[in-house]
């Protein structure tokens, strides 16, 4: 277990000792940790080295000039300059707050980016202005089409944060995959068997090889077969990916760069780097804001009285099992996997910075 200062400190100073000017050290350390927190280990400090190695192997430009290069008053195109995503996506959020401000509605496709963490904490910048916020991001192909054994999509996620009045807010976060890869990374850590229907061998047939990834299998579309509604999936993914990236400039389908840095980036590219698609609506635009929080909090609270099945607990509301584990953690520490840990002690040694 390690506190939260402890792990922000020493993230934010693995930024600094990258270059990261002081305000993007501080916003992605807060970005990486609040996946921790959340308890969404694949995507937190178990990914920091990874951001090193891709700025060491030069695609990440760590002074980046983020630039708006299209423009209206609703909506803009943003030109991450190869930076950390982990500082271009809440920049491009607070692009969309602010035209939320002033017409009602921000949307902002982003091109030239990186990695951006969790999608939840974009969609989130926007609650405390009494917004809904959404935030979507492409990634490297993984993920194979319904019918296809071709790797063709990433995990793709989508998040929607929603303001409340009393109860807490509503956080959907979620992958278009079955599973987001960083989930498969830890099950690989733990050495244990993935669940059926996440991955499929090269073949497309079924299999619980957490490393499958490795030698040409592909990761599944949410509802992991087509009698399950993996075509749902699989449309859902597809959105994500020409929202990001074929409204922005960025690259698209199987020509999106991969995490890792040792795997080559693809030839003849589409686009520019990765993509984000980030928007933000202002309450007030549709009927008063705390007449709307008032009717989301009676929503949840519907919800939350629904009758259970046989042995469930309760109804949860998106955002509850995360919201309960960041008090938790806040209280108790955030936990490291023994290959997670020893990775960050070298890295710090690498940097010259104590974890």
């Amino acid at each position: 277990m390690y506190p939260y200062r402890q792990l922000f400190d020493f993230t934010q100073e693995i930024f600094l000792r990258m270059g990261c000017p002081p305000e993007d050290a501080k916003l992605a350390a807060e970005v990486l940790l609040e996946a921790d927190l959340r308890g969404v280990d694949s995507h937190g400090v178990a990914r920091l080295s990874g951001y090193v190695r891709l700025w060491e192997a030069g695609r990440i430009n760590i002074k980046p000039k983020i630039r708006i290069v299209h423009e209206t008053p609703s909506t803009a195109t943003v030109d991450g300059d190869a930076g950390l995503g982990l500082v271009i996506a809440p920049r491009a959020m607070d692009i969309a707050i602010e035209k939320a401000n002033n017409v009602g509605t921000g949307w902002v496709s982003v091109k030239n980016s990186n990695h951006f963490g969790i999608a939840g904490y974009h969609a989130m910048e926007a609650l405390s202005s009494d917004m809904i916020g959404i935030a979507m991001t492409n990634a490297s192909p993984l993920v194979a089409p319904t019918h296809s054994i071709d790797r063709m999509l990433g995990t793709n996620p989508i998040a929607v944060a929603i303001p409340t009045k009393d109860q807490p807010p509503f956080v959907a976060d979620f992958a278009t995959a079955s599973a987001a890869n960083g989930k498969l990374e830890i099950l690989q850590r733990k050495e244990k068997k993935a669940p059926l229907g996440w991955i499929q061998t090269a073949d497309g047939e079924d299999t619980d090889n957490a490393n499958e990834l490795k030698i040409g299998g592909a990761l599944l579309p949410l509802g992991s077969d087509l009698t399950h509604g993996s075509h749902k999936g699989y449309a859902l993914g597809a959105i994500v990916d020409i929202f990001s990236a074929v409204l922005s400039g960025a690259n698209y389908g199987p020509w999106v760069p991969p995490f890792v840095s040792f795997l080559p980036v693809a030839d003849n590219l589409p686009g520019e780097g990765i993509g984000h698609f980030l928007g933000a609506m202002r309450i007030d635009a549709f009927r008063p804001a705390d007449e709307f929080k008032s009717h989301m909090d009676n929503w949840i609270n519907s919800f939350r009285h629904a009758k259970v099945k046989k042995n469930e607990k309760a109804v949860l509301i998106p955002g509850d099992p995360e919201r309960e584990m960041t008090e938790k953690r806040l209280k108790k520490g955030i936990p490291l996997l023994e290959p997670v840990e020893k990775d960050l002690e070298e890295l710090g040694k690498k940097l010259g910075v104590k974890l």
